[in-house]
């Protein structure tokens, strides 16, 4: 069960987390989760340039670690990247000092002040040990949660609900790995060519 577009009172609840972009001006902000992935992250990359868009990329260390040439395709597109734990940990089912540790580890590859919680599963005690670590951190969740990580999710049902949510200074996930390929190779292209008739641009965060 997930949200497409997130709650106004979950936003109340966590305000020191960031979930939209203060925005009067029509930019999106992509991201994309869980990378880098050789099959699929080249495929983003490719089509972010034909669109002229930057992203932002929640990186997993250990991905890192596999491929860091698909890392630095990443970097040297001119895209900005974010920390996504080492191992991909889910906040709620993890210890304080476990996750803390998943995320320092991550931080000695991506080092970036983004942070990105695997899920936007976290616990507020791990929200306090993280900002009392790195004051400079910026949590990034979302307003728009694409769910092409939906296997049972129909494209053009994702392609709708994706654009009929965002508005300007969303904040929108998709994901640059296997397990949402099926979906994403389908709606992300059609997404940005609706967005840009909109007359929207695409910025990293």
């Amino acid at each position: 069960m997930y949200l497409v577009k997130t709650p106004i009172w979950l936003r109340w609840l966590y305000p020191s987390l960031i979930w939209k972009k203060s925005n009067s001006s029509k930019t999106l902000y992509l991201t994309f989760d869980d990378g880098p992935i050789p099959e699929v992250t080249p495929f983003v990359l490719d089509v972010l340039n034909q669109f002229d868009a930057k992203a932002t990329f929640f990186c997993i260390g250990d991905n890192i670690r596999k491929h860091p040439e698909i890392f630095d395709e990443v970097l040297n597109a001119g895209h900005s990247i974010g920390n996504h734990t080492y191992n991909h940990l889910n906040g709620w089912k993890t210890d304080d000092d476990t996750y803390v540790e998943n995320v320092i580890k991550c931080d000695t590859r991506v080092n970036s002040i983004l942070f990105r919680p695997p899920y936007g599963r976290i616990k507020r005690s791990q929200i306090k040990k993280l900002s009392a670590l790195y004051p400079e951190f910026e949590i990034i969740m979302w307003d728009v949660l694409s769910g092409d990580f939906d296997q049972q999710l129909d494209p053009e049902k994702c392609l709708r609900h994706t654009v009929e949510a965002a508005c300007p200074g969303s904040i929108i996930v998709f994901h640059d790995s296997i397990k949402a390929f099926r979906i994403l190779k389908e709606v992300l292209p059609k997404a940005l060519e609706f967005w840009k008739r909109k007359g929207y641009r695409f910025e990293a965060l």
